[in-house]
Formats: structure tokens, sequence, C-alpha cells
């Protein structure tokens, strides 16, 4: 069966700049066993600036679901007091 990981932003960022700096992809790649292509797909989108909307759109999604929890406690709470 196929593993399936997702890596954070923050992982992909220190892998692209790794490479940038100077380590090999395929040092990369066996180190944090990876996909060399994983890391050529990561190094082109920290070039292009992509991982930082992702990260700034993944802290929008951690604030929303922060929100959305708590929201769902006090409806909870609503609906408890009502069938009082």
């Amino acid at each position: 069966m196929a593993r399936h990981r997702s890596h954070s932003v923050t992982f992909k960022r220190q892998v692209a700049h790794e490479y940038l700096s100077g380590e090999t992809l395929h040092g990369l790649a066996k180190r944090h066993d990876l996909s060399r292509n994983f890391v050529r797909v990561w190094v082109q989108k920290y070039e292009a600036g992509a991982l930082d909307d992702d990260a700034a759109a993944a802290d929008t999604i951690q604030a929303y679901e922060a929100r959305i929890a708590a929201l769902e406690r006090l409806v909870g709470r609503q609906a408890l007091e009502l069938g009082f």
C-alpha cells in the first residue's frame, strides 16, 4: 500500500533552502526520505514565491478553523440551554 504524507510549508521551504544553499538533490531526497521530484517542485515553487502564498493561506485557514470551532461550541451551548 502506498504511503501518503503531507509536509508542512515550513518543511518544504527548509528543503528548498537547503538545495539552493548547495545541498545535492540526491542527498536531500535520501536524507528526508523524499522523491527527488518533490524537491525539484518545491524548489521551483520556492523560487516563484508560491510557498510564501501557501504559508499565508495556511495561516488564514488555521484562523478560520479556530473561529469555526469556537462558533460550534457556542451553538452547542445554546442548543443545550434551549433543551432545558
